[in-house]
């Protein structure tokens, strides 16, 4: 990992100034001289800027984001708890940690940090842009903000802009953050119990049914102890041990502020600004962002491709289902010409 210490002040989208930005960032691969054979991976909630550990089979040589090619960079968001600034970090007017006082972030304030990295990098242009989740809202708010340095887009299991469905997904946990004590007073350790609750109710959002019930079934017998309920624990367990609360209730906060219409005449409109080529793609499975929502912006951008992985892990198949995404993103590539790319553009 890597880090950039930026002393400009850095004013979020709500007008707070943050005064001392530190960015992490991995970077994989050799920047060409021209400056331009970049593909930018956003992460999703939870991720960091290590895009081979969260990421399997997809860096690395003769992989899609083949570091004997590409100059691959994923930056750890605003807010996180990996390296970039975020509310366990120091507040400098205070002395003490921001914890919950850290203030409101958008997705737009993500891309402006990237921004910040790429011409720190000496980037002059991105090949693919590419995010799932809430790593698409990045990338799609990317492509949108700065189109002329856009290549392609990849927008995986995302949307245009946050559904009810799933800001009641978020609510559902931040209010089972806020019925832990010890998150609500602004302990630094505190807040575990409700991180592990919280994490519980997102897990049913990122599985399908058929999952759980293929891979949680227990014996005919059982009246206690279900493996369901197993899972749900361990996995809450494994959230706590690596994440901060404060960080994952501040994330959730962001990820509702999504919508590229807001303030730009509405969604069709915002995505008429693209420049890109555009790849959609849905998961058969998800329930969190239904391939609906991926439909939605290949259908709005001339020009864009949709396709679908089949497949029973529901949201997290875009974790899983490296091999079937690698396989339609070579396709796109392939598909959107330099000569139909020029043309798009002008």
């Amino acid at each position: 990992m890597k880090k950039l210490i930026s002393e400009e002040p850095f004013q979020t989208e709500s007008g707070t100034v943050i005064a001392h930005l530190e960015i992490a960032y991995h970077t994989y691969g050799t920047l060409n001289r021209a400056g331009d054979n970049v593909i930018w991976v956003c992460h999703a909630l939870t991720a960091n800027s290590d895009v081979e550990a969260w990421w399997p089979g997809m860096v690395g040589n003769g992989l899609l984001l083949d570091t004997t090619d590409y100059f691959i960079v994923c930056a750890n968001i605003l807010g996180s708890c990996y390296g970039t600034t975020g509310p366990a970090d120091i507040n400098p007017r205070t002395g003490k940690p921001w914890l919950n006082s850290f203030p409101d972030i958008t997705v737009r304030d993500l891309v402006n940090a990237h921004e910040i990295l790429r011409l720190h990098l000496g980037i002059n242009g991105i090949h693919t842009v590419i995010g799932a989740s809430i790593g698409g809202f990045q990338a799609l708010e990317y492509s949108i903000m700065h189109p002329e340095l856009i290549r392609h887009l990849v927008f995986i299991a995302s949307s245009v802009r946050q559904t009810p469905w799933a800001i009641a997904f978020n609510e559902s946990q931040r209010l089972a953050m806020e019925a832990d004590e010890s998150f609500i007073v602004n302990n630094p350790e505190g807040g575990r119990k409700g991180l592990k609750a919280a994490r519980a109710v997102a897990l049913l959002s990122y599985r399908s049914a058929f999952a759980y019930n293929l891979t949680q079934k227990d014996d005919d017998d059982k009246t206690d102890s279900f493996k369901a309920s197993s899972y749900q624990s361990y996995q809450g367990d494994k959230l706590v041990n690596r994440f901060n609360p404060y960080s994952y209730y501040r994330l959730t906060k962001l990820s509702d502020t999504h919508n590229v219409g807001r303030g730009r005449g509405g969604i069709v409109k915002a995505l008429g600004r693209i420049k890109a080529y555009v790849l959609a793609i849905g998961i058969s499975s998800d329930y969190l962002f239904p391939v609906g929502e991926q439909k939605l912006l290949a259908d709005s951008v001339e020009g864009a491709f949709y396709d679908e992985i089949d497949s029973m892990y529901g949201h997290d198949g875009f974790l899983i289902e490296a091999d079937l995404i690698t396989g339609v993103i070579r396709d796109f590539w392939k598909n959107s010409s330099k000569e139909k790319y020029d043309k798009k553009r002008a």
